[in-house]
């Protein structure tokens, strides 16, 4: 039996007013200024990037006309090639002891399964130190699954060990006689999405197909393990098909834009983003956030009129397959010579600041203290600890032994979209993006109008 939702009084007229306001209230929020447009604009206009796709080179044209327009100066595209990766249909399924189909991804340096799938038994390992401890060859001919347990950290701390499942599960598999491997995606969410990202081959290690599932499958998965452990069930067996391949020797490139300051004799500011981003979703979080939040913020710093150094802006190709061959790395094959004082990068999404630190010489001190103060105002308090920095600055930090601040966004969430199609504009709330922006701009206000010494900054980046 079905119920009519209206009154039946209610006339055609009455029912459309209905409809375009409940369509109006449920638009969501629209952001303003320029980080909104970045973020809107890359996801709308150019969308997935992944390295070394046309899509990407697309991204580079659509960044250096975008910057021009905002009256940056020295716009350039940087071209170089990197390793790479493309991605091919996937599919997987349990063909036993139950028929289930898997929410899958490819990661990316991957080799592709047979082009009718891999079919084998699938051993589970509940964590990465149980697979590394099997016999040495007791896996061939065999599919591993790694499990691990991800959990929320609102710095984001957790990615670190459960993303070596990814990392270096992989690599591990192949040396114990593995054709294949699954892991459990390194992600907190509990949606049927899974995320992807790249894998590393140890040196003199066999590259084998390497996906991840969903967290939902990957429960599914321990359920069905647990029913072979206690004999209730027969052994797992996987048909799984991977076709991605790498990409070696793929186009990229780099887009550098500057703000000149009033005394270009000093060392220069640098902040950076990444362009590129996974071809699952949009970008949005990682890193079209991350280059809307650097580029406005350094036109906000010189709003009063120019800063006394120059604020460089880096928006880094192939920083996510890039490893040490991105975009990072060709910044310092082009810039390594020239003098730079500091550098920062956001590449944590889009959610609040909430920290800063920064790996200050005693000698900057004072200038520690200003930008404590600077961000005190909004809620954002000095952290102890070592800087991060990031991929695409650590290079250049690594090389003249920079002086880094980290401004710590709120990473409770960011792992629920990290690398999944869930990485879209609508995840982005425009306040919490415009503060980034403000916190930005207060660093920036501060170090680019240093007057004296910016010392080399102490223990340095993290690889």
């Amino acid at each position: 039996m079905t119920r009519s939702l209206f009154p039946r009084s209610l006339g055609a007229a009455a029912l459309t007013v209905l409809f375009a306001s409940t369509a109006a209230n449920a638009t969501p929020a629209q952001g303003s200024g320029v980080a909104w447009d970045i973020v809107e604009g890359l996801t709308t206009e150019i969308g997935p990037r992944i390295a070394g796709s046309e899509a990407e080179a697309r991204a580079r044209a659509w960044g250096e006309a975008k910057l021009k327009a905002l009256g940056f100066s020295n716009v350039e595209i940087e071209p170089f090639r990197t390793g790479a990766w493309q991605r091919g249909p996937e599919l997987a399924r349990l063909t036993a002891p139950y028929q289930q189909p898997l929410a899958i991804t490819a990661l990316g340096y991957s080799v592709p399964t047979p082009a009718d799938g891999l079919k084998a038994e699938l051993v589970y390992f509940p964590t990465l130190a149980a697979l590394e401890a099997a016999p040495d060859g007791s896996l061939k001919g065999k599919v591993a699954f790694v499990d691990h347990a991800m959990r929320r950290a609102q710095d984001g701390s957790g990615y670190g060990p459960y993303g070596n499942v990814r990392r270096l599960g992989p690599s591990m598999a192949s040396r114990k006689g593995a054709a294949g491997i699954v892991i459990r995606s390194a992600g907190t969410d509990s949606n049927r999405d899974p995320h992807t990202g790249s894998t590393m081959w140890m040196k003199g290690t066999t590259p084998i197909p390497a996906g991840a599932v969903s967290n939902p499958d990957a429960d599914m998965i321990a359920r069905i393990a647990a029913r072979v452990a206690a004999g209730k069930a027969a052994p797992m067996q996987i048909d799984l098909t991977l076709l991605g391949k790498p990409f070696p020797n793929a186009p990229s490139g780099n887009v550098v834009a500057e703000l000149p300051g009033r005394d270009p004799s000093l060392p220069i500011v640098l902040v950076a983003c990444h362009l590129d981003s996974w071809d699952l979703g949009t970008g949005a979080i990682d890193d079209a956030s991350g280059c809307g939040i650097v580029t406005a913020a350094a036109l906000a710093a010189q709003e009063g009129g120019k800063t006394l150094r120059t604020i460089r802006v880096l928006w880094s190709g192939n920083e996510e397959m890039g490893m040490r061959n991105g975009g990072g790395a060709h910044y310092v094959q082009v810039h390594g010579k020239e003098p730079h004082a500091l550098a920062m990068e956001s590449d944590f999404g889009a959610d609040r600041v909430w920290q800063v630190k920064n790996n200050f010489a005693p000698a900057n001190k004072a200038l520690a203290d200003k930008v404590n103060a600077a961000l005190w105002p909004m809620g954002i308090v000095p952290h102890e600890g070592p800087v991060e920095g990031g991929a695409d600055v650590g290079p250049i930090i690594r090389e003249q032994k920079l002086a880094v601040i980290d401004l710590g966004q709120d990473g409770t969430h960011y792992f629920d979209l990290h690398h999944t199609p869930d990485d879209t504009l609508d995840k982005v709330d425009p306040a919490a993006l415009q503060q980034n922006v403000d916190a930005w701009t207060a660093v920036l206000k501060v170090v680019a109008n240093e007057t004296g010494d910016i010392a080399k900054g102490v223990g340095g980046e993290e690889e």
